[in-house]
């Protein structure tokens, strides 16, 4: 028979586990501080997320109003968890492209001073007294505006070459007023509906 072998005493083993020990000292802690720092970040997220939430808050859609013709406002600030399944549009340019020009309406007309505090009021007052005997806005049709719109190169980026904002003429076509393509049109129109309604006196006459 083979000599037994002889058992290793608990001082030797106490020892053994020590080395161990002392070769894995730090990886199990290291694993839990990892796992705990991303908790925390994700606590934090989850707080900040919950701040923002309350601030933001998506406008009320007008009725028969397309809700993707207006941009999300939690995809804005970057918080909208729906995705693709938002009603609302994840478009940074939907504004632009939804909202159409109307060339009914001068731009410049928009500002009133119903948005200006005093010290606005009195600096635009200041500035218009000479500037306004000069140069009397007047309730003639700018032509290069006519002609921007006739030849459809009229929109958000167009600049007036009579100085731009500056140009005194209005930049609104008058209510009723007929483009000459527009006009073109209508008398073609026009002429056919005659067209027509001669060929049916003519057809008329000969029963």
């Amino acid at each position: 028979m083979p000599p037994k072998k002889a058992q290793p005493s608990k001082a030797e083993l106490a020892k053994k586990q020590k080395v161990v020990e002392d070769k894995t000292f730090g990886l199990k802690n290291k694993n839990k501080s990892k796992n705990k720092k991303k908790e925390e970040e994700k606590a934090r997220e989850k707080e900040l997320n919950d701040l923002f939430k309350v601030a933001v808050s998506q406008p009320k859609v007008p009725v028969g109003v397309d809700p993707k013709s207006i941009l999300c406002e939690f995809f804005k600030v970057g918080q909208c968890q729906k995705g693709f399944k938002c009603k609302f549009s994840h478009d940074l340019n939907v504004q632009r492209k939804g909202e159409k020009i109307d060339i009914y309406t001068d731009k410049r007309d928009a500002e009133t001073m119903e948005d200006w505090d005093q010290e606005t009021l009195e600096k635009v007052v200041e500035s218009k007294k000479m500037e306004y005997q000069q140069n009397k806005p007047t309730d003639i049709v700018c032509k290069y505006f006519l002609d921007a719109v006739e030849k459809k190169q009229y929109g958000w980026f167009w600049v007036c070459p009579n100085g731009g904002k500056d140009c005194h003429y209005r930049h609104a076509l008058p209510p009723g007023y007929v483009l000459k393509s527009q006009m073109k049109a209508l008398l073609e129109e026009e002429s056919e509906k005659i067209a027509i309604e001669d060929e049916i006196e003519d057809v008329d006459r000969d029963q």
